[in-house]
């Protein structure tokens, strides 16, 4: 899984599954772009870290869900490394509730962030990929994307309609040498799951036939993979890493 001399943005990498990420990548040689909407020294604390193992990087700020944003975040990159060959739509947030007391403004946050955000990285990256003719772009996409969630109807229908983005576009860019997969974590300890309490996770845990909540890295180990040249015939899957629970 050599990715010497690839480049790498990956979105939402401060903290969690996509500081996970951030770091195998770089451990595999790639140059890391940690992207971050607001938690500079979170990003900052990722860069050092993948600089300590010998890896190099630098944190970028953009909300993912501005057109502007995102064109600005990838010219950087381009202006300073001359090309992009990695994507990873990480950035994501949650607004639970039941439906009858979703905001209208916590349905659009949701998608904005979740889905349109993925849709405007993409879409940015695929003229220097085509150009490159290599591009590796993978979507963070959830179990209940697949499965549903009670009290989730707005991040279920984003991390839904990633998986059909992902299918769509990977059949458009196949033939460029580009492969889009996603993948859909199951429970992951992150600060998302952080709030949960100690009886709500032993109740998940007895729900998952592998008996324990995901780390980070059971997700950037797969990541690792698929942005590889080994993964290079694999395109438009949606791969879940839940330990069985679906």
């Amino acid at each position: 899984m050599d990715l010497k001399g690839k480049v790498a943005l990956i979105t939402g990498a401060s903290r969690g599954i996509g500081k996970g990420i951030a770091k195998m990548l770089a451990e595999e040689g790639a140059k890391v772009v940690v992207n971050y909407a607001s938690n500079h020294q979170a990003a900052e604390e990722t860069v050092a870290e993948i600089k300590e193992i010998g890896g190099e990087a630098i944190a970028i700020q953009a909300d993912i869900s501005q057109e502007q944003q995102v064109k600005s975040l990838v010219q950087v990159i381009l202006d300073k490394w001359e090309r992009i060959d990695i994507l990873v739509n990480n950035a994501g947030i949650t607004r639970d509730g039941l439906l009858l007391r979703i905001k209208e403004t916590d349905w659009d946050t949701v998608l904005d962030i979740n889905l349109k955000g993925t849709f405007l990285c993409s879409k940015a990256v695929l003229k220097p990929m085509m150009r490159q003719r290599f591009g590796r772009i993978i979507n963070i996409t959830s179990v209940v994307g697949i499965a549903g969630n009670a009290g989730q109807t707005n991040y279920s229908a984003a991390k839904a309609g990633i998986i059909g983005f992902t299918k769509s576009l990977a059949k458009e860019v196949a033939s460029r040498g580009i492969t889009v997969n996603a993948i859909a974590p199951g429970y992951i300890a992150t600060d998302m799951t952080a709030g949960l309490s100690e009886k709500v996770i032993k109740d998940l845990e007895q729900q998952i036939p592998a008996g324990r909540v995901g780390e980070p890295e059971d997700i950037a180990v797969l990541a690792a993979f698929l942005v590889s040249p080994a993964a290079s015939y694999l395109t438009g899957q949606i791969i879940a890493v839940d330990g069985g629970l679906t």
